[in-house]
């Protein structure tokens, strides 16, 4: 219990007078001020829900399932000594430190929207990252993810989550996600919309998050996001589905943003009943079948999630698009065969998903759904960069990117090399490894610890030159097992 944990006396009348009748205020407060609850969410990108389960039990980490997230848990480590996110698996992308309600949406999403191959998904309000890779995961990397990020400063995490969590089928954008409904009308098969809010429901993870709590900014907020809501349902298809999620406990932030849009639209929007969602779920279900969540009544953060389908067109200005030119093309058939050739080569790589695009001397990547998009969205960073060419003529040739260890290295059949412990930390610090059995791989070699690919390195006799990006290096307080 922390007694320090700020909440106005201004927000406890208020939500005295919109609790429901089975719920208390004293029980709200209590919640509040209860330490959160630590959970993660298991990248099934990169490792099965059964064998990070064996991981666990070896390092004694206790994992409780969470009810409406199958890759989701409640974590108890014996060890604090060591952060959770500088453990190995943590930073092989083998699983995804997320709070617990904050698995809801996506889950919400794909209880009325089955993606496939041919699916465009839009993220719009996507850092840091954890319903990104979480949609990510649950597609299996099919389809094509827009996730868009208005802050720019957030974007470089939204990125290094994304690339760390060996996302492929991706594309960043930096808007105001309220340009969607003019730019990209009746495009989306489904949409997450996780708005900017209050925050009221994070006070639990910090508890000066209601410092500046005011009912005026509340309405100021409750703007922006009808708003928001407004243009990601014009950017949605018809028959299509969206899930409208925030952080707080407001109605005007919640129940009343989704009632502007149907009042908006009262022909084409339909409420999605989330009552069978996962058991328990009508302890927070309102009238409408949204999930107004509670902080006492799971033991989370405070949240609220609503599934919205769009039944029919709905009008939306014309936007008037600059764009610039389109810095990227398709390679000549001769360097495509030769990089394909030298993947497989170097590591028994000899396909792709997506389809290869050339941008100076760097060869990317893209899913195959972006190409309609191409000449209709201005992109932050679209696909994985596999390679960069360097030399001319005979003494020409390719460099693996990080990213291509991260997203396709488990693919590699050939040139892995196993590390122990001290060498992976070494790997992560940035350091050289020196004294090290290269089995007689040469040149650009995979590096591996615990059976999952970490990163690239260089072969020289019986050393490994250290190729990971400068600003992913870790010095200090990393794992120790």
């Amino acid at each position: 219990m922390d007694n320090n944990t700020f909440i106005p006396q201004a927000f406890i009348d208020k939500m005295i007078g919109i609790l429901p009748e089975q719920l208390t205020i004293d029980d709200l407060l209590t919640a509040c001020r209860r330490p959160l609850r630590r959970a993660i969410r298991v990248n099934t990108l990169k490792i099965s829900i059964e064998d990070f389960q064996l991981i666990a039990d070896k390092h004694h980490w206790s994992l409780t399932a969470v009810p409406w997230c199958e890759a989701g848990f409640w974590i108890e480590i014996e060890d604090e000594s060591v952060p959770l996110g500088n453990s190995a698996e943590h930073l092989a992308g083998l699983f995804y430190i997320q709070e617990a309600s904050s698995m809801m949406p996506v889950s919400a999403l794909l209880s009325h929207y089955q993606p496939t191959h041919q699916s465009t998904l839009l993220d719009a309000a996507a850092a840091p990252g954890s319903k990104t890779t979480q949609l990510a995961s649950a597609t299996n990397n099919q389809g094509l993810i827009i996730a868009n990020e208005y802050s720019s400063s957030r974007i470089k995490m939204l990125h290094a989550n994304v690339q760390r969590c060996g996302i492929q089928n991706i594309a960043l954008t930096h808007f105001d996600a309220a340009v969607f409904g003019q730019w990209l009308p009746n495009t989306f098969d489904a949409i997450l919309l996780d708005a900017p809010c209050s925050g009221e429901g994070t006070v639990r993870k910090d508890k000066h998050a209601m410092k500046n709590w005011e009912q005026g900014a509340i309405e100021s907020i409750a703007v922006t996001q009808k708003s928001l809501i407004q243009s990601a349902f014009q950017a949605l298809k018809p028959g299509g589905v969206m899930v409208y999620s925030t952080c707080t406990l407001s109605l005007e932030e919640n129940q009343e943003v989704c009632h502007f849009l149907q009042q908006t639209y009262p022909e084409q929007v339909k409420f999605l009943s989330l009552e069978s969602l996962f058991e328990g779920a009508e302890q927070s279900l309102t009238q409408e079948g949204f999930l107004h969540i509670w902080p006492q009544i799971y033991d989370t953060e405070g949240f609220f999630v609503a599934a919205i389908q769009k039944t029919g067109l709905v009008e939306s200005e014309q936007a008037n698009k600059r764009l610039g030119k389109f810095p990227f093309q398709v390679p000549p058939a001769t360097t495509k065969k030769n990089l394909l050739s030298y993947f497989n080569t170097q590591f028994g790589i000899n396909e792709f998903n997506g389809v290869l695009y050339q941008r100076d001397d760097e060869f990317w990547i893209f899913p195959e759904n972006i190409i309609p998009l191409i000449t209709e969205l201005r992109f932050s960073r679209l696909g994985i960069k596999v390679a960069e060419q360097f030399g001319k003529g005979r003494k020409s040739g390719f460099r693996a990117s990080h990213e291509f260890a991260t997203c396709y290295g488990q693919q590699a059949s050939s040139n892995k090399i196993s590390l122990t412990a001290e060498q992976a930390k070494l790997y992560y610090q940035g350091r050289d490894i020196h004294d090290i059995e290269t089995k007689n791989n040469k040149g650009e070699v995979l590096l591996t610890y615990q059976d999952h690919v970490i990163g690239l390195g260089k072969s020289l006799d019986n050393r490994i030159k250290n190729s990971r990006p400068r600003d992913l290096i870790i010095d200090q307080n990393l794992f120790d097992f």
